[in-house]
């Protein structure tokens, strides 16, 4: 069952099913939903195809937001999904100034000469530095670990180390490829919330640590990317540099950060990412996750945990962790 909107702005979109109804996309305002399929002439089957006529269909949307006579539907006893389906996904690694710094201290080797404050002080100066000599760290995920706002996770037997890594997702509004910083945000349709799980035990491969990392097995299982619950238009964003981003587990804090913490903002990220590829309509660019894990706490998630996810305006995603079943 839905929760209740509390998005930022006029109108938001999702994805929606009745029950035992298809899944449809659908624009959400005061706790109501109104079915786009019949609410726009050309019937857009999910909500990549609204995405792929964003600036005609936008003022459309500001339209029915404000009329009350259409078909809404009341959001309570739909289910909410996964607002979109993208073709590609692009993940901002270490992109947190004092989520680094944590993770490094907690990652550091048993033989380390360095006390935490040396250790601490000497990573902050490489943050520093990367952020001066303007280079993120962009790699890319799969599309199938997608799951919804409200839906179970599955932690992997082999997982050793699950995580959580509550992340700002920006979406993708048209084709971007090589765009400017400047112009990047005339790229985004809107933002999301996405919790980019991460198995610890399998990021670095130490059978190959000359390759490094190994973003396949540790990000990308059947549903370790929670996402949504909705689209929020950009244009309800007043700035995503002030963001708070917010994680509980079990009720308790974990992550309770600013975007302000963030070496490189959305634009510089989108475009970054536009240098080497394509951005499509629907795409994902997610822009790291704060400080606050569970690495850092020393508690890893388990069977029955419930995540509950915030980002200022753009809603609550709650999801409860099931162990894997083994035979």
């Amino acid at each position: 069952m839905a929760m209740l909107a509390q998005s930022a702005g006029p109108f938001a979109l999702g994805t929606f099913s009745a029950q035992g109804g298809e899944s449809f996309p659908g624009l959400l305002s005061h706790d109501r939903v109104l079915d786009l399929r019949s609410a726009l002439d050309w019937a857009p089957s999910d909500l990549r195809a609204v995405l792929e006529r964003w600036e005609e269909t936008l003022p459309v949307l500001r339209t029915l937001a404000d009329d009350d006579s259409l078909g809404w539907l009341p959001l309570e006893g739909l289910r909410v999904h996964a607002p979109i389906e993208p073709r590609q996904i692009f993940q901002s690694g270490a992109n947190y100034r004092q989520h680094v710094i944590d993770l490094e201290v907690a990652h550091r080797s048993p033989d380390d000469p360095r006390t935490v404050e040396e250790a601490r002080a000497e990573i902050a100066a490489v943050m520093d530095r990367r952020a001066a000599e303007d280079l993120p760290y962009v790699f890319i995920g799969l599309p199938s670990a997608i799951t919804g706002p409200y839906d179970d996770v599955v932690l992997p037997a082999w997982a050793e180390k699950p995580d959580w890594e509550l992340e700002l997702a920006a979406v993708v509004a048209k084709p971007a490829y090589r765009v400017t910083v400047e112009e990047a945000l005339e790229y985004v349709a809107g933002y999301t919330i996405a919790n980019d799980l991460t198995d610890r035990a399998t990021v670095f491969r130490r059978d190959m640590k000359a390759i490094g990392t190994d973003w396949l097995r540790c990000k990308n299982a059947p549903g370790f990317t929670p996402l949504g619950p909705w689209l929020v238009p950009a244009e309800s964003i007043a700035d995503t540099g002030d963001l708070r981003v917010t994680l509980k587990l079990n009720g308790e804090t974990m992550q309770d950060e600013s975007t302000k913490d963030m070496l490189f903002g959305v634009a510089r990220l989108v475009s970054y990412a536009s240098q080497t590829a394509q951005l499509l309509p629907g795409d994902l660019v997610l822009t790291g996750s704060p400080a606050g894990n569970g690495i850092h706490w020393g508690r890893l998630l388990r069977d029955g945990d419930v995540m509950e996810g915030s980002i200022t305006g753009l809603g609550v995603q709650r999801t409860r962790c099931v162990a894997e079943a083994t035979a």
